[in-house]
């Protein structure tokens, strides 16, 4: 009589306890996030964070702000603050549920392909890395909603392939569709999917026809979020600055880095992050040569195979390998390690079975052991100087709440530099929609006439505060580099503005802040701050 219900029990049990571990995973995570909610916001995110907000007071992207990155982005962050706040703290509540629902997808996905030893292992290795310095998972890019929406796609569609379903193939690209519009970098889990169908195609000898209704079906669903998008900005009467930006200037911009500098700037990169990664990369290795052993699954491996390929792929547009750009390839990569765990068990005797996932703790452990500083230690501003260094992250916070301050609700500011968080933070419109001057000091054709329409559009609007910023990383100058609005910038300035601030905050040492007559009859010699100017009252 109690035999039906013990099974039960044990039935429920095995069902219950992956979830729970999902769960302490999901609180680890929540944890290091919760902690760090207030630091202060780097310059993507305060790119993403003033388009948010312009489209919270109904501006459309690209009128106020200009900028190569499809707004798919912008339209999360305005949700998100609409939620949460317009605040960092608001922003990053936004990760935390971003990430959070990432994590699930990944360990979902990683079940349904190779079981719950795969999703587990891939769910907790993901987490780590998606939070860890190694690929800035402090920050909100725009990498972190393009797999939020990559991975279910995934999920789809492997389901499409099993079933044929109409549905989960219109639905699979309609979630890949969603990724693209956040960034031009996933269109490549747009043609994964085309790619997966002639295969699934290819493989079960399907007719002409009915691939071509699967990719069409596929089709109208990737496309769907874009042709909705265009339609919108065309009605809203700036399609060609937003075509300008996203697909001409985004064009001159991939084009910007030769391959050997872009192999130099992989490199860099592997070799600062190889204590963090070579575990994994181990895993990984072991994994798919103990994956070989099992034909019988070649169909997953060779889907999470191709999968991880062209997440790959997405990190090397523009060849700039810079580290939010790997958060593409991370869900195919803990996918791989999870199947290395699986496989690896499989090759183990049944009392030895716990040896691969005793190794696979073991690196997840060093992995939070070398993140420990970031993830229980260092205060969030300090955390930032940490990992950014002498970016002016810190300064911004101080400068914008200055002007907030000190000028009305409806006044223009424009920073002379590559700091768009000023503007955020301080809720006042740019008088340029150059959030960037990267653009304008780089060896591409509209550099100068990029130039020259920032100059006349500051001058036009006469903005009530300049916010010069003195910082390499702000500009980032070259040999190409044309320096006429560097020119233009201090003879504007000194003619029109006084300057009543300056600030630096040098990591370790103690902050400078300079104000009235301190700043204006300043002569020395800070190497990177900030200048914050006022408008004269007898300016032109």
């Amino acid at each position: 009589m109690d035999q039906p219900t013990a099974t039960a029990s044990r039935n429920f049990f095995a069902r219950l306890w992956p979830w729970l571990v999902v769960l302490g995973i999901l609180l680890f995570v929540g944890f290091i996030r919760v902690r760090l909610l207030d630091m202060p916001l780097e310059r993507d995110e305060g790119e993403y964070a003033y388009a948010g907000q312009l489209i919270l007071q109904g501006i459309p992207p690209y009128e106020l702000a200009y900028n190569m990155k499809l707004p798919g982005t912008y339209y999360a962050y305005a949700a998100g603050m609409a939620l949460f706040g317009q605040t960092p703290s608001g922003i990053h509540l936004t990760l935390l549920v971003v990430n959070a629902l990432t994590i699930i997808f990944v360990f979902l996905l990683g079940r349904k392909l190779f079981g719950v030893t795969t999703g587990l292992v891939a769910g907790a290795s993901y987490a780590l890395m998606s939070v860890s310095t190694a690929v800035l998972g402090m920050a909100t890019h725009a990498t972190q909603f393009v797999v939020l929406f990559a991975v279910p796609g995934t999920l789809l569609m492997w389901r499409a392939l099993e079933s044929g379903k109409r549905r989960a193939i219109f639905f699979s690209g309609l979630l890949y569709g969603l990724a693209f519009v956040m960034i031009q970098q996933g269109i490549f889990f747009g043609i994964f999917g085309v790619l997966v169908l002639l295969w699934r195609a290819r493989a079960e000898a399907s007719t002409a026809s009915a691939s071509l209704k699967q990719i069409f079906i596929f089709l109208l669903g990737a496309g769907l979020p874009f042709g909705a998008l265009c339609l919108y900005l065309a009605g809203m009467g700036i399609f060609p600055q937003f075509w300008f930006w996203t697909f001409s200037y985004a064009r001159a911009y991939a084009m910007n880095t030769s391959p050997g500098e872009g192999l130099g700037y992989l490199l860099d990169y592997l070799r600062d992050q190889f204590a963090f990664f070579v575990g994994f990369w181990i895993l990984a290795a072991a994994g798919l040569l103990a994956a070989l052993r099992h034909p019988a699954n070649r169909k997953q491996i060779s889907f999470a195979v191709l999968f991880l390929f062209f997440s790959i792929l997405g990190t090397i547009p523009g060849l700039n390998f810079r580290p939010h750009y790997f958060v593409l390839a991370l869900p195919a990569f803990t996918l791989v390690i999870g199947i290395a765990i699986q496989f690896l068990q499989s090759s183990f005797s049944r009392r030895m079975k716990i040896i691969p996932v005793i190794l696979f703790v073991a690196v997840i452990a060093w992995g939070v052991y070398l993140q420990r500083g970031a993830f229980f230690e260092l205060p969030p501003p300090v955390l930032n100087q940490v990992i950014y260094k002498s970016n002016p992250f810190v300064e911004s916070v101080t400068a914008a709440k200055y002007i907030r301050e000190h000028s009305p609700p409806d006044a223009r500011i424009a920073v002379i530099g590559s700091e768009p968080q000023i503007y955020f933070y301080a809720r006042r419109h740019s008088a340029t929609g150059y959030i960037y001057t990267y653009p304008l000091m780089e060896n591409q054709p509209y550099a100068p006439m990029m130039q020259r329409q920032m100059i006349r559009e500051i001058e036009s609007s006469k903005p009530e505060f300049l916010v010069m910023v003195v910082n390499r990383y702000s500009w980032m100058l070259n040999k190409f580099s044309d320096v006429e609005i560097l020119d233009w910038a201090q003879k504007y300035a000194a003619t029109n503005y006084d300057r009543i601030g300056i600030l630096e905050f040098p990591l370790g040492k103690p902050e400078i802040q300079l104000w009235g007559d301190d700043a204006k009859n300043y002569r020395g010699t800070l190497k990177q701050h900030l200048d914050i100017y006022q408008r004269k009252p007898d300016a032109r």
